[in-house]
């Protein structure tokens, strides 16, 4: 991440061994959206700001988690900035350019404070803005219940500056609703949205189609959206010897925004999405792209879309995508393949950041970089405290290993063991952690599926 303060899970403790995954979730007639929780139980925290929310200003309630969780994962971060300076699980964002902070505070009467930390009072802020935005759009009554009628009002919520990054935005939110998405966030509540079949009316956006924008990159398979001029020095005062891991604390459209906006005086020259991998590219190769201090002049960096308290941004699709680049840079610049010349930001002289963070797999991905073997195994998310590994797929048989928070796992494989019931769900799926030896519960691997997506039976 070129700027923002290292940044601390939302996700609290979990007691004893339970939280089961969801029940398979049916799709919704198209375009149709309700103002209550589709998916969510009824009485909880979370699950009731966004229906207040969606209720008190006429959004519709699956839009505002699809957009918290395109933004952050539904996670708040406890009230501290991202690299552009967005607060809270809506974004809400305050800084010369934009300015959706104030103006949520203007519309909800919250104070600031309350809005980047309290997380109820951040998702009616984000419900306002978003109302507010529609209104301005011209999206009158008759059509807010329609979710497909949204989608240039997400664009402009979320990259306002710029109908490409917009249109990568918006595709990523109406993405989670097309797909549903199952999250557990604070003290284990699940917050829920069921598949929608939706096909979003574009507007303006339909002429920034993504794929319009390859060909021009560096890099053969990146799209090309080019960072604002005073964001970056051009040309180069050094040799190209290093790789430079970053990851974005923020979203993958989001930072290309960012970069665009002349209040940033930061860039990269390739971001990373989660979801798939795609690349794009901001900053020519042979440019020097303001992401390391001391390294600008002598690396290239690479962004990987997330934030380096939340493990589940780092999806095996990203780990691949992103080591096949630097293998390209490798060879492109003889910079070996090693520790030494591919680094994460927390280890260039001069800085004060940490990313790649803790959760980031070293190991995984210098074994892609080099090819050696890392597609062994798959990297997943995991979620709770104090989470038993045991020598057999049974929560009976030996406790070989235990999991002392959130972090990233490698799963060599799968079996169906002991079935594990909570609260009206069942899951009989364990994985086999080859680092660990032994199986975890796939209740406590952080993904919406029971039978993980890829992976072999043992």
């Amino acid at each position: 991440m070129p700027s923002g303060p290292p940044i601390r899970r939302l996700r609290t403790a979990l007691l004893g061994l339970a939280l089961a995954t969801g029940l398979a979730l049916t799709g919704q007639p198209a375009g149709a959206a309700s103002t209550s929780p589709s998916t969510a139980p009824a009485g909880t925290a979370l699950n009731e700001a966004f229906a207040r929310a969606a209720s008190a200003y006429g959004v519709p309630r699956d839009l505002l988690v699809a957009v918290a969780y395109a933004e952050t994962r539904l996670d708040d971060h406890h009230g501290l900035p991202s690299q552009d300076n967005g607060f809270g699980m809506m974004h809400l964002v305050g800084n010369p350019s934009r300015h959706t902070l104030e103006q949520a505070a203007r519309l909800t009467t919250a104070t600031a404070a309350e809005l980047k930390h309290d997380p109820a009072a951040n998702i009616r802020g984000g419900a306002a803005v978003l109302r507010a935005m529609a209104d301005e759009s011209g999206l009158r009554a008759a059509g807010r219940h329609r979710l497909d009628a949204w989608y240039p009002v997400a664009a402009r919520y979320g990259a306002p500056g710029s109908d490409t990054a917009g249109r990568l935005y918006a595709d990523a939110v109406y993405d989670v609703l097309r797909r549903g998405v199952r999250a557990h966030v604070r003290g284990g509540e699940e917050v829920g949205v069921a598949p929608h079949r939706v096909t979003p009316q574009r507007g303006k956006y339909a002429e920034a189609a993504p794929e319009g924008l390859t060909g021009a990159a560096d890099y053969p398979t990146a799209l090309w959206s080019p960072a604002y001029a005073g964001n970056y020095a051009a040309g180069r005062t050094s040799a190209v010897t290093t790789v430079v891991v970053h990851v974005t604390q923020g979203s993958y459209a989001g930072t290309i925004n960012w970069f665009k906006d002349p209040a940033a005086q930061v860039s990269a020259h390739y971001v990373v999405r989660s979801s798939d991998g795609q690349v794009t590219q901001t900053v020519r190769e042979r440019d020097t792209a303001w992401h390391a201090r001391s390294a600008n002049a002598s690396s290239v960096g690479i962004e990987h879309e997330g934030y380096i308290s939340t493990p589940s941004w780092f999806t095996d699709s990203m780990y691949r995508s992103s080591a096949a680049l630097t293998r390209y840079l490798t060879d492109k610049y003889g910079i070996p393949r090693d520790r030494t010349h591919i680094v994460g930001h927390s280890e260039v002289p001069g800085n004060d950041h940490t990313d790649p963070g803790p959760y980031w797999d070293w190991s995984y991905y210098m074994s892609l970089v080099r090819g050696d073997g890392g597609g062994t195994t798959t990297p997943f998310p995991t979620w709770g405290t104090d989470v038993s590994i045991r020598q057999q797929a049974t929560t009976t048989s030996t406790r070989v290993a235990t999991l002392p928070g959130p972090t990233t796992v490698r799963v060599r494989c799968q079996v169906h063991g002991q079935l594990v019931t909570y609260d009206g769900h069942s899951n009989d799926a364990w994985s086999y952690l080859p680092d660990h030896g032994g199986y975890i519960s796939n209740i406590f691997i952080d993904v919406p599926d029971a039978w993980l997506p890829g992976v072999p039976t043992c």
